[in-house]
């Protein structure tokens, strides 16, 4: 496996752009143009004009995924280990507050998966996390009574959901950064999309099977799958019919299961095994599909671009088992039916990435960078960085930054 296509890659900012360029022969294109130290830099909008960020996390998922596995572990020994598994999975978004998040742009791609999201972190938001459950647990026995947890079944219980927001960061086409602050290199699983309805339903029926009958968590759990079956139904022109056919299945039989009462409380720690050990078959199955795809794409990049070309193969949101094939070379990046031009060292985009916070941040955080020098305006030029994964055209949204160079060379 290429270690810069689907395990791994350096920074971006290293490697290769590819820009195109507009406007007239005197464009900043290869070998046009040279540097002009009486040119101003700016960005073309205001901390208040920046696009919302993308919620490139599916936090529905890691809190699902999060609570069934938090009983799997520690039910009956820690009490409400549903619930704690769910607060436990989110740790490392909910950390990144405290390391500069929400931000700009910029801080978005540089911060977002960052060092929160990395094995040293995990294991010290394991530790405090830990000791602050065990403490506040033992104040409450001792004012209301009950059972304080055992160290090692909580320290277990955390430390697993934790550790399993890593797991599904990577099994996407996102990317972590797990061996930070060490070692900035983003890593890709390409397994399974960021967005999966079976990592929903499966970990909801399973907590739904394991509740009492009460109208309240039945209640509770109408009005998340009805969101979540609202959302499938909604972007069903980009869900495949199989995957529509197989969750509505799945919807009969949980209801049928919540009538029956196959499992309830007693079993409630069987049933969550049950659900983990579902997913682990669904998630090893695609990675297995994956490996097969990967060396499909690995060949074809190297029958197109030769041996040193870069590749992936991109999940595909509510298409599990497909992939998006992606290939690159030092001058272009490209699909089964696109392609872009890549010219780093074009005047404008090395000038932009010198003096652009935004795009030094678009370079380290992209995976294929592409860019677009346009020298049509009257006075200077813009250049638009791009991370091909996620837009190759256009002149707006959250995977575009755009910087204006005035009174550059035409």
């Amino acid at each position: 496996m290429h270690p810069g296509a689907a395990i791994g890659q350096q920074p971006a900012v290293r490697s290769p752009a590819a820009i195109r360029v507009r406007g007239g022969p005197g464009g900043a294109g290869r070998g046009g143009g040279g540097e002009n130290h009486g040119q101003k830099v700016r960005l073309p909008w205001t901390h208040r004009e920046v696009p919302p960020h993308p919620v490139a996390v599916d936090n529905l998922a890691h809190t699902l995924v999060g609570a069934v596995l938090g009983r799997a572990v520690a039910d009956p020994k820690v009490a409400r280990a549903g619930l704690l598994g769910a607060v436990a999975a989110n740790a490392p978004d909910w950390m990144e507050q405290f390391v500069g998040l929400p931000g700009d742009r910029a801080d978005y791609l540089l911060l977002h998966r960052g060092i929160t999201h990395s094995l040293v972190a995990v294991l010290l938001e394991t530790i405090v996390l830990t000791l602050l459950v065990r403490l506040g647990a033992g104040w409450w026995v001792r004012w209301r009574g009950g059972t304080v947890p055992p160290w090692g079944r909580l320290f277990a219980c955390i430390g697993i959901t934790t550790l399993s927001h890593l797991y599904l960061d990577w099994q996407g086409s996102y990317g972590v950064r797990p061996f930070l602050p060490w070692d900035a290199t983003w890593y890709y699983g390409d397994w399974i999309a960021i967005v999966d309805p079976f990592f929903w339903l499966v970990p909801l029926v399973a907590l739904a099977w394991g509740a009492e009958r009460h109208w309240l968590p039945l209640a509770a759990v109408a009005a998340l799958g009805g969101a979540m079956t609202l959302v499938v139904v909604w972007r069903a022109d980009v869900v495949a019919p199989w995957v529509l056919a197989l969750y509505g299945t799945v919807c009969v039989v949980a209801a049928i299961g919540w009538v029956r009462y196959w499992f309830g409380p007693v079993a409630r720690r069987r049933v969550a095994v049950l659900a983990v050990l579902t997913l682990a078959l669904y998630a090893a199955a695609q990675g297995a599909a994956a490996q097969v795809e990967k060396a499909t794409v690995r060949r074809a990049a190297h029958r197109r671009f030769g041996p040193g070309a870069r590749w992936a193969a991109l999940t595909r949101p509510g298409r599990p088992f497909a992939w998006e094939r992606v290939y690159a070379s030092a001058d272009t990046v490209a699909g089964d039916d696109w392609a872009l031009p890549r010219h780093l060292d074009a005047p404008a985009v090395a000038r932009g990435l010198r003096a652009s916070r935004e795009a030094r941040a678009m370079a380290q955080f992209a995976r294929f960078l592409v860019a677009e020098v346009d020298s049509s305006g009257e006075d200077g030029v813009t250049v638009y960085l791009r991370d091909a994964r996620y837009a190759r055209a256009g002149r707006g949204g959250w995977g575009i930054v755009r910087v204006r160079i005035e009174g550059g060379d035409r």
